[in-house]
């Protein structure tokens, strides 16, 4: 399909490209079986070919979207000083397919399949937030269907050995569509560069008769340095499903989380019993070190977690049992003026404050006057004598300080303890 294709340059038109027509003028605005939907996949020249290619997909339009203070622009969002910028727009592609055709939740399983989505604001060689994965919904039945498809795919995501997804999921607030250039690029030059950076991993096709227990999975990386197992049911398991709800889809950490069968622990050398599901296996160096049998809670896995990463340590201690760094500590003096970044959960490696909101307070711990949105949760606390507010990490529910009323201008001070925070850079 070329760009001078009559339904997308109405299309074009309708978003306000040209300026030359009304959503009303438009052959689409009269469809009601026709939907939108807006990803971010990285380079969108292959993703838009992708997506053209699939039945029930009207058109695929390449364009900028999700940024703030930078004009939608090709040579504006890939300049160098915008590489890093976080409120960067997007490359996307808006989605216009027939609901009779193909589902939304057919298309997003396309979207988690051809890209990389535990990559950080790049996929392969293409670095940058402009590359971020994304999702950008226009109803509400595509959020829920999103957050389920995200939820699914990172179950057999886990089960392969890779990471946690990445991808945002957001409300669409308004899409630009790229320069005539960008449209049908691929179509226009065959050869153009398109990479493939699929994981390889599909979701499961309800008539494939395989089973699950016949894939051969490499634990070579499993035999040196830390990891964490979890045995899974190659039948339904409530409790291993619900262990991956609560657990693993949150965790980020710098411990790799596996899953496997039980048909699949070759090179491993494991003292526990491997016949119940689920079971958490920590592993140094492909030995069991410890292990715990049935569910575990986000509370208690950290616990667990964090007696194998921290062992008895100041930041164990800070993290479960309310303790408190000392004034001017060795992590306060390398976290106090680091680069631009963000502060992460030492365990849960979740995203907890940012260097933007820090400030020198002078008091000997990192100081902040907010946290990074939804990251953290406040709790009374009323211990020795005081009335204080407690800040905890939301996903692995750690200790991280108190806050208080004496920041700067009127705003808060969120008094952190820094052995329980890691350092990554923007």
């Amino acid at each position: 399909m070329s760009v001078s294709h009559p339904i997308k340059m109405a299309f074009l038109a309708v978003l306000g490209f040209c300026g030359a027509a009304r959503a009303a003028d438009s052959p689409l605005a009269a469809t009601s079986h026709l939907e939108s939907l807006v990803v971010g996949a990285g380079c969108f020249w292959g993703v838009e070919k992708r997506f053209e290619a699939i039945k029930g997909v009207v058109d695929a339009v390449a364009g900028y979207a999700d940024g703030t203070g930078v004009e939608p622009r090709y040579s504006v969002i890939t300049q160098p000083q915008h590489k890093n910028n976080p409120n960067n727009h997007a490359e996307v592609v808006k989605i216009v397919y027939d609901t009779r055709q193909v589902s939304a939740k057919k298309l997003l399983q396309h979207f988690f399949e051809m890209h990389d989505p535990t990559q950080v604001n790049r996929q392969g060689n293409d670095r940058g937030t402009q590359y971020r994965s994304l999702i950008l919904t226009e109803t509400a039945p595509q959020a829920e269907v999103a957050k389920q498809v995200l939820k699914e795919y990172q179950v057999l995501l886990s089960t392969a050995g890779y990471g946690a997804i990445t991808t945002q999921i957001k409300p669409l607030e308004q899409f630009y569509p790229a320069e005539p250039f960008h449209q049908d690029y691929l179509a226009k030059n065959p050869k153009g560069y398109c990479p493939d950076h699929s994981t390889g991993v599909r979701f499961v096709d309800s008539t494939a008769v395989t089973s699950a227990s016949q894939t051969t999975l490499d634990n070579k990386p499993l035999l040196q340095g830390k990891h964490i197992l979890v045995l899974d049911s190659e039948d339904f398991c409530p409790y291993c499903q619900q262990f991956k709800t609560d657990v693993a889809v949150g965790y980020q950490g710098d411990i790799p989380l596996h899953f496997r069968f039980a048909s699949q622990l070759d090179g491993l050398t494991l003292k526990s019993p491997t016949w119940a599901t689920p079971t958490i296996f920590l592993l140094q160096d492909g030995k069991e070190v410890s292990a715990h049998q049935g569910y575990m809670n986000a509370e208690k896995f950290y616990r667990f977690l964090g007696q194998f990463k921290l062992g008895a340590s100041e930041a164990f201690d800070v993290a479960f049992a309310q303790g408190t760094d000392a004034p001017f500590c060795k992590a306060y003096d390398l976290f106090k003026n680091t680069p631009d970044g963000q502060f992460i959960d030492k365990l849960s490696g979740a995203a907890l404050f940012d260097t933007r909101d820090r400030f020198q307070s002078k008091t000997g711990w990192l100081s902040f006057t907010q946290p990074v949105e939804g990251a953290v949760i406040e709790l009374p606390d009323n211990s020795h004598g005081m009335q204080r507010i407690e800040i905890r990490a939301k996903v692995s529910g750690i200790h991280l300080g108190h806050v208080f009323n004496d920041g700067p201008n009127g705003k808060r001070r969120y008094c952190i303890n820094a052995t329980v925070l890691d350092f990554v850079p923007r």
